[in-house]
């Protein structure tokens, strides 16, 4: 758990996040749908849906993730972010923009903390898009889609976590 957490700490020194508290207020409390000054685009698919509903309770999303680089190297994001490649970041279809996510190889256990900077995927029943370097870590870049598991790291929690050590 420590390692976690010291992992968790250290991806919001290097990524700069400390506005992913300021992020949650994109989705209303009370109805769990985006405010009217959210850039949060409606989902999709059934699917995407359903995952908003269980974010607002358990946080926790099983599917299939895929990842995206060259191509998209260097363009902005939805959140106004250039797109690096190689740091741990993703597109996810509603989790509010800024959001951090463990994300979990189920194949091999290796996991990242990514930061959600951009939208999608748009493409089959994918639940999100890693970066390279993210896929790379997590040892599934060569098989370009992998089954994963998300899990939303609650600012607060590391808030609290940081200043108890």
């Amino acid at each position: 758990m420590k390692r976690f957490l010291a992992t968790a700490c250290s991806a919001l020194l290097v990524c700069g996040i400390a506005s992913a508290a300021s992020n949650l207020d994109a989705v209303s409390p009370k109805s769990g749908s985006p405010s009217p000054n959210s850039s949060i685009k409606a989902p999709r698919s059934e699917k995407a849906k359903v995952f908003k509903t269980a974010a607002k309770s358990t946080k926790v999303q099983v599917g299939t993730a895929s990842w995206y680089g060259k191509q998209f190297h260097g363009r902005q994001t939805a959140s106004g972010d250039t797109y690096d490649m190689f740091q741990f970041t993703a597109a996810h279809r509603t989790l509010p923009l800024g959001t951090l996510v463990k994300v979990t190889n189920l194949r091999n256990g290796k996991w990242v903390v990514v930061k959600v900077n951009d939208r999608g995927p748009y493409v089959g029943h994918r639940v999100m898009d890693v970066s390279y370097g993210a896929a790379q870590m997590m040892g599934f870049r060569q098989r370009g889609l992998e089954k994963v598991k998300l899990e939303v790291i609650e600012p607060e929690t590391l808030a609290m976590n940081v200043s108890a050590q």
